[in-house]
């Protein structure tokens, strides 16, 4: 089944306003339009309401980096899939590894965060991933599969067609390193497994993986010549614009 790529790049927490604009500026004339593929960008909260506006008429899609799992309430520092849509976005990452590690986030609160998205009609790009330690004690498909049974328990066949799966190995986000594609195609490969296993094969083939990991023009190449990679969650590149064009136009 054929599967349009995704490239989607995570900002993280850099990126002013002005900043913002100008870069989507760069990136509108980049790849405004590119076909075959489609296009993300994540800025930070504070710049979404501007990113949107320089958005406009762009075939890029707008995304969130996090999502709450209730719609309101007393969550201070929380921000709800309904708020998300509102300022224009299309998408939300959930569960990336920053956030698990560093604020504590739980399989089951990323399973709470996508039926969220899902309600709201935002894509949500699930992330699971391992760390070096689980690597190296060869746990790594084992832990990777309880996150994906995790993200999609209790979603039938249809829900899990409309989510997005990104495996970010860890030890791989911002150090420089990234898995072989021979390492990212076997467990993205696993990951479809998982995704049938919890639904039925068709739905796992359907369903798009994105490879998150230290992705650079250098290397995109070669983990989009993956039969099971669908595209890429991108860090630091996707904030230059000519090294994110780049990467949006890989070469398989």
């Amino acid at each position: 089944m054929a599967r349009t790529p995704l490239l989607a790049g995570n900002w993280k927490m850099h990126g002013t306003v002005a900043a913002t604009r100008k870069l989507i500026a760069e990136l509108r004339k980049a790849v405004d339009g590119v076909s075959g593929r489609d296009v993300a960008v994540a800025p930070p909260f504070s710049a979404l309401p501007a990113a949107a506006e320089a958005l406009a008429g762009s075939s890029i899609i707008l995304a969130a980096q996090n999502v709450h799992g209730e719609p309101k309430g007393a969550f201070t520092g929380e921000i709800s899939a309904e708020m998300l849509v509102e300022v224009g976005c299309r998408a939300a990452i959930i569960g990336h590894s920053e956030r698990r590690q560093l604020f504590g986030e739980t399989d089951a609160g990323v399973n709470q965060r996508t039926k969220a998205a899902l309600a709201a009609g935002l894509l949500p790009i699930v992330c699971v991933g391992e760390t070096l330690a689980e690597r190296e004690a060869d746990e790594t498909l084992a832990f990777v599969k309880r996150q994906v049974e995790g993200a999609l328990l209790h979603f039938d066949a249809a829900a899990i067609r409309r989510v997005c799966i990104a495996y970010e190995p860890v030890w791989a986000i911002g150090t420089g390193r990234t898995a072989t594609p021979a390492q990212a195609e076997e467990v993205h490969a696993a990951i479809r497994a998982v995704v049938a296993s919890c639904a039925d094969r068709p739905t796992a083939d359907s369903v798009r993986i994105l490879y998150g990991g230290s992705v650079k023009p250098d290397n995109v190449d070669d983990l989009m010549r993956e039969p099971d990679i669908d595209g890429a969650l991108v860090g630091g590149a996707s904030l230059d614009a000519a090294s994110f064009a780049r990467i949006v136009e890989f070469r398989s």
